[in-house]
């Protein structure tokens, strides 16, 4: 009951603001303008602030461990790769294909992350969370930036060459990948932060979250939602309980446990972020399935991360 109030309490808020900004477009307090300008506010600025201030703040040169790095990394680079090739097989509309693959692989790694291990671990944390972060966001958003620029509506297959040059660029220029970098850059050289630089990075950063959110749901379209509902419930079973029954096995085999288990479990099983509606919205995809994914994941991790905790620890494992 403990481990249920706890996902409850982590991921309803969540769902909740994606509620609130669909109420508040319904009665005229934000338009398709509005939710507009807060993503693409939250695309460019806000998130990539967050993610540098979550790096800032580890301490990864003390805590590294090559093994399980590599081990996120791999489990990633993989899991997108099968995503990608059962995505041709399953979607057969291409303009929804990105975003399905996107929302299949991408957990809200970096949000969730950091407290759900405190939670369980508390002080006695170890600092798995952030080799994990390291090991797969970088991965989540260079990938994101490929699949939506390769699959977007108004591409051509003719330019290959530009389609090439506009998808690396893509990447160079991505202020999601630019905050990792950063970050990750701060930490390891320990780069003195002064106390007016992070009050007003993180005032900034704690919106990204709920204006992110309330913009999804401004511009979520229950109908289009419907219409691609099969294809949404089978993204959400993908992210919530099929990455973790393929590799999990694989990780208690190479020995990792107790905390580096809950690190990888939200790494593969928790909810698609809400920073993959916000680059798909930025990349000129529609963002409707991506949306109706984030919307069943949230609601579900609640419960599908209690069942695997409890499986878990049934096993000894955590």
């Amino acid at each position: 009951m403990e481990n249920l109030l706890f996902s409850i309490n982590a991921t309803f808020p969540i769902f909740l603001l994606m509620v609130l900004g669909y109420v508040f477009n319904k009665i005229g307090l934000m338009d398709e303008k509005a939710a507009s300008w807060m993503n693409k506010f939250v695309f460019k600025v806000a998130l990539p602030l967050l993610l540098f201030q979550d790096l800032t703040e580890q301490d990864f040169a003390g805590t590294w461990n090559g093994k399980f790095v590599l081990f996120c990394f791999l489990a990633t680079l993989i899991s997108i790769a099968i995503i990608t090739l059962f995505s041709i097989i399953v979607v057969k509309d291409k303009s929804i294909r990105g975003e399905f693959i996107q929302g299949s692989y991408r957990s809200s790694a970096a949000l969730l992350g950091l407290a759900f291990i405190h939670n369980i671990y508390g002080e006695a944390s170890t600092g798995m969370a952030p080799l994990m972060i390291l090991g797969s966001v970088p991965i989540y958003n260079i990938f994101a930036v490929i699949i939506l620029t390769l699959s977007a509506k108004n591409e051509s297959s003719g330019n290959k060459k530009g389609l090439v040059r506009k998808t690396l660029f893509g990447i160079v220029k991505n202020p999601i990948i630019i905050g990792i970098l950063i970050g990750l850059l701060w930490s390891l050289l320990k780069i003195p932060e002064p106390k007016l630089v992070k009050t007003t990075v993180e005032d900034i950063a704690a919106l990204a979250t709920p204006l992110g959110l309330m913009s999804m749901g401004a511009t979520f379209d229950y109908k289009k939602a419907l219409g691609n509902l099969k294809v949404a419930l089978v993204a959400s079973f993908i992210k919530l309980f099929v990455l973790v029954a393929v590799f999990m096995p694989l990780a208690v085999i190479l020995g990792f446990a107790g905390e580096q288990v809950i690190a990888i479990l939200v790494m593969l099983g928790s909810a698609t972020t809400v920073s993959s509606y916000i680059m798909a919205k930025s990349m000129g995809h529609e963002g409707t399935l991506t949306s109706s994914v984030v919307m069943l994941t949230t609601f579900g991790c609640s419960f599908s991360l209690t069942f695997w905790i409890y499986v878990f620890r049934t096993l000894g494992i955590v």
